[in-house]
C-alpha cells in the first residue's frame, strides 16, 4: 500500500473528514473553562507530556524508524504503545512516513517539506492529506512481521483511549481535558515544529543535501529532536546531540536504560563525521550539487552568450552543443567563455553556502557540470 504518488500541493485534499478528529482535538481543549484546572489534572498533563515526548523520540523516531539501538519485543511493544498514546497515528505509520522523508528529503516526493509546500503543509497540512492516510507496509517490512505491531497499527486509538481512561480515573473530566487534551495538543505541535521549524530556522553544521537544521529552542522541548542537522548527518544514531553541550534528554534516558539491560546496542555517530571529517554519500554530494548549481540562473547566462557571438560562431556552438549532447557540459567547459561562471565562481558560492566539509570539490565540480549541461540544453534548444 504505498503512497508515494506525487501529487501537486494545489491538489492536497486536507478539507477532508479525516482531519476532524483532528480539529476537534483542539477545539476541546477549551472545555477547561467549564471542567476547571485542577492540580491533579496539571501535572497530569505535565507528565503526559514528557512521557509521550520521550516515547515518540526513543520509540517511533530512534527505535522504529532508524533502528539506532536494540531492545527486547516486550519493550519494542511498550514504546510503541505509550508513543500511540499521543495519537500520532500508528507506530508503522509514522515509521514509514519518517522513512521515506530522510528519502526524499526536501525534494518534491517529501511528504513534508516547507521549501516544496510551504510552512503550514509541512508542519500539520500533510498529516490531514488524504493520500498519506494509509500505512505504507512496505517501507515498514521489518517492522509488520509482528502481529503486535500489526495490531496497533489497525487498533490506532485504543492506547490514546485507555489513557483518556486513566485521566479520568485520576482527575475526572479536567483530567481528560487538560491531562490528556493539552497535553495531546503540545506534543502534536512540539513534534510537528521538526518537520517545519527545524527545517527553517537553525544552523545547518553539516551537509546533508537538504535543509535540515540544529535548533536549542526545540532540543529542549522535544527532548533532544531539535538536533535535526546532526540527526540528517547520521540518522542512525541514537546520540542526536553531538557535542557535549547538546542537550539530548532521550539519548540520556536511554543511556541509562541501557546500563540495566533494557535497551542495548546504542549506535553512536563516527568520530570523523563528529569533526566534520567523515566524505559524504554520493546521493548527498549529488542533492547538494543540484541546490548550488541552482544559485546560478541558465537562461540569462545563455542569453549572454547568444547576444556577444556572431551568427555562424553562434551556429557552430550550438552545432558542437548537440553533437556533444552527454558531453555537452565538457565541450562548453573547453571553450572558456566570461559569461560563463567559472569554477571558482561556484567554489566561492559553495564556501558561502555549506558547511565544512572534505567533500566540498566533489560538490563544485558536479554543480559546475549541471551548470553547464543546463546553459547548453538552453543554447541548444535556442536554435531548433
Amino acid at each position: 500500500m504505498s503512497t508515494d504518488r506525487n501529487v501537486p500541493a494545489d491538489q492536497a485534499d486536507i478539507v477532508h473528514p479525516h482531519a476532524i478528529p483532528f480539529i476537534v482535538v483542539h477545539l476541546l481543549a477549551f472545555a477547561a473553562i467549564w471542567t476547571g484546572v485542577s492540580w491533579q489534572a496539571l501535572a497530569l498533563c505535565v507528565g503526559l507530556y514528557w512521557l509521550r515526548i520521550f516515547a515518540i523520540g526513543a520509540g517511533y523516531h530512534r527505535y522504529f524508524s532508524h533502528r539506532a539501538y536494540s531492545t527486547s519485543r516486550l519493550m519494542q511493544f511498550v514504546l510503541a504503545f505509550l508513543a500511540q498514546t499521543s495519537a500520532q497515528n500508528s507506530v508503522l505509520w509514522w515509521a514509514a512516513m519518517h522513512r521515506r522523508h530522510h528519502l526524499y528529503s526536501d525534494t518534491e516526493l517529501d511528504a513534508h517539506s516547507p521549501r516544496q509546500r510551504g510552512f503550514f503543509y509541512a508542519h500539520v497540512g500533510w498529516i490531514l492529506d488524504t493520500k498519506h492516510i494509509k500505512t505504507d507496509l512496505v517501507r515498514v517490512a521489518d517492522l509488520a512481521k509482528f502481529p503486535e505491531l500489526v495490531w496497533l497499527d489497525k487498533y490506532e486509538l485504543v492506547p490514546a483511549v485507555v489513557t483518556v481512561a486513566m485521566c479520568f480515573l485520576v482527575a475526572g473530566w479536567s483530567g481528560v481535558v487538560v491531562g490528556f487534551l493539552w497535553s495531546t495538543v503540545l506534543v502534536y505541535h512540539s513534534t510537528f515544529c521538526i518537520n517545519s521549524l527545524a527545517h527553517v530556522f537553525g544552523k545547518k553544521r553539516y551537509v546533508t543535501g537538504d535543509d535540515s537544521r540544529n535548533n536549542w529552542v526545540l532540543a529542549v522541548f522535544t527532548m533532544g529532536e531539535g538536533w535535526h542537522n546532526n540527526h540528517h548527518a547520521w540518522q542512525s544514531s541514537v546520540r542526536q546531540g553531538f557535542r557535549w553541550w547538546e542537550i539530548d534528554p532521550t539519548f540520556y534516558v536511554l543511556r541509562a536504560l541501557s546500563w540495566i539491560g533494557v535497551v542495548w546496542d546504542l549506535k553512536l555517530p563516527p568520530p570523523s563525521l563528529v569533526r566534520g571529517e567523515h566524505r559524504l554519500g554520493a546521493r548527498v554530494i549529488e542533492r547538494t550539487a543540484e541546490q548550488l548549481a541552482a544559485r546560478f540562473n541558465p537562461e540569462p547566462i545563455a542569453r549572454a552568450i547568444a547576444a556577444a557571438l556572431h551568427g555562424p560562431e553562434l551556429a557552430a556552438l550550438q552545432e558542437s552543443l548537440a553533437r556533444a549532447q552527454d558531453r555537452a557540459s565538457e565541450a562548453l567547459a573547453a571553450m572558456h567563455l566570461p559569461q560563463v561562471p567559472s569554477r571558482e565562481e561556484i567554489l566561492a558560492g559553495a564556501r558561502a553556502m555549506l558547511a565544512k566539509t572534505p567533500s566540498l570539490d566533489e560538490i563544485v565540480d558536479r554543480a559546475h557540470a549541471m551548470l553547464l549541461a543546463a546553459v547548453g540544453a538552453r543554447l541548444v534548444e535556442a536554435a531548433t
